[in-house]
């Protein structure tokens, strides 16, 4: 399976912005074209540039984004740096989950982790939904890897599974900008309609089998 922006994501600084696994509006009607170019090419690239601004003289100067990612984690006097380079790989996570146009529930060993982690698929959906539902502000939801079983987790703002050692499968972004000029204030309808429609199980089970954080 070919990944958008694999490459982009992995290399070494300075960093540019990986490209969209489709078009500005592929996503519609469930991601507005307006909503998508200005969380795209506005949020992404801002972190892109920051994280850029910021590495320059500094230790990580030559390091890839899991290398900052996981050396600047809990750390205050990176804090910022963290936040930035953590941004750029969940937005280019983020996008490879969705796909509107791909399998509406996940197929072979994809299916039968999450029947064996949480007993059925709608018993995972449910617990997932929650997850981004009840995020309390910025952040995320994830479905993660964690030794042979899989969970879903949330965190605030930047944070990721990464440093927390785990691998993640999916992710749904719950910041205001992913969703409010779709949905204004009514999250629960934006994680529905990403749940229930977009969710690209084919990268789903290409992160299972691949640790995509190395």
């Amino acid at each position: 399976m070919e990944i958008a922006g694999l490459n982009e994501i992995k290399a070494n600084a300075p960093f540019t912005l990986p490209p969209l696994p489709y078009s500005l509006e592929a996503l519609a009607p469930h991601i507005s074209e307006k909503t998508l170019s200005f969380h795209y090419q506005k949020h992404h690239q801002k972190y892109v540039d920051t994280t850029n601004d910021l590495i320059k003289g500094s230790q990580f100067e030559k390091s890839n984004l899991v290398e900052i990612i996981n050396s600047t984690s809990d750390n205050k006097e990176f804090q910022k740096l963290f936040n930035n380079a953590a941004q750029v790989w969940n937005h280019w996570f983020y996008w490879n989950c969705l796909d509107p146009r791909g399998s509406k529930k996940p197929q072979g060993t994809m299916m039968q982790a999450i029947e064996s982690s949480f007993s059925s698929y709608e018993s995972f959906i449910n617990e997932f939904s929650q997850a981004a539902i009840a995020q309390f502000g910025s952040g995320y939801a994830w479905l993660v890897k964690d030794g042979e079983g899989l969970k879903v987790i949330k965190t605030p703002n930047a944070e990721n599974p990464l440093a927390k050692g785990l691998q993640p499968i999916i992710g749904i972004d719950v910041w205001e900008h992913a969703y409010y000029l779709d949905y204004q204030n009514k999250r629960q309808e934006y994680v529905a309609a990403v749940v229930n429609n977009m969710i690209n199980w084919e990268f789903a089970q290409y992160s299972l089998e691949n640790d995509i954080t190395q």
